[in-house]
């Protein structure tokens, strides 16, 4: 009986929906986070008997044959890049990208990474860095005596020092798109990275033609759907106790035929 190993097969799938979907709602609040939802395909099929076989020495043939799928399996994680809303912080570090496009972060270890999350905040170097104390390409670094930054939908930052009235241009902040956004691989601390996939990165300015633009102190919430993510989890536990309804049913079928004399 086939029934239990295809039956295992969608509890397993169930349970990886229910773990996307929790990572979905447990990061609802997390800044420019992105949703993910799982996607899943069938397994092989065994043909017990092929369509068009001949039924007669006339030529007729059987319509359709008998194929039974052996079960489903998870394909991969598709992640929603759809636009997050803004909100307001009043803090002029705090950045958020309105279209496409990700800020470029410098690693430790000399590669890059990209994020959507704009949290930025100063080293004590000056520099303009992530929370987790990356530098922000192409390596801000503020004046001493500053009162003032101000960073223009393109990206350009500009810094009031002291009681000069003519603001300095400190450089500007650069942005970066893929081909296939969602090839991007997730490393945690809100940072992604480039794979084979998602194909290298194109260099861009905020503001260019199909790149967004940058919206100085506010910052980009996620694009979690709380509403729509119980509805999937409700979706994908009573799918999990059909799965579980079909091994107990074919566990008793079982039971009668060896109880059989």
């Amino acid at each position: 009986m086939k029934a239990l190993g295809i039956a295992a097969t969608g509890m397993l799938a169930q349970q990886t929906n229910v773990d996307v979907i929790s990572n979905n709602i447990a990061n609802a609040n997390t800044t420019g986070f992105k949703t993910s939802r799982a996607a899943f395909q069938d397994l092989i099929y065994e043909s017990v008997s092929r369509e068009g076989v001949l039924t007669s020495e006339q030529g007729t043939a059987t319509p359709t044959g008998i194929d039974i799928g052996l079960g489903v399996q998870t394909a991969g994680t598709v992640r929603l890049n759809t636009q997050g809303g803004l909100s307001a912080t009043e803090n002029s570090l705090d950045l958020a990208i309105d279209g496409t496009g990700y800020f470029v972060v410098n690693m430790p270890d000399g590669s890059r990474a990209y994020t959507r999350d704009g949290s930025f905040r100063l080293s004590a170097e000056g520099e303009l860095v992530t929370l987790q104390g990356y530098s922000v390409d192409p390596g801000i670094v503020i004046p001493e005596n500053t009162q003032n930054i101000e960073i223009s939908e393109q990206g350009v930052v500009m810094a009031y020092v002291e009681n000069d009235p003519a603001p300095v241009e400190l450089g500007r902040l650069t942005l970066a798109t893929f081909i296939n956004e969602g090839g991007m691989r997730p490393v945690g601390n809100n940072l992604l990275e480039a794979t084979v996939a998602s194909g290298d990165e194109l260099a861009a300015n905020a503001g260019d033609p199909g790149v967004g633009v940058i919206r100085q102190g506010y910052l980009e919430n996620s694009n979690v759907n709380i509403i729509q993510q119980i509805t999937d989890l409700i979706a994908a536990q009573r799918a999990y106790e059909m799965n579980s309804k079909t091994i107990e049913t074919a566990d008793q079928m079982m039971s009668t035929a060896t109880r059989m004399r």
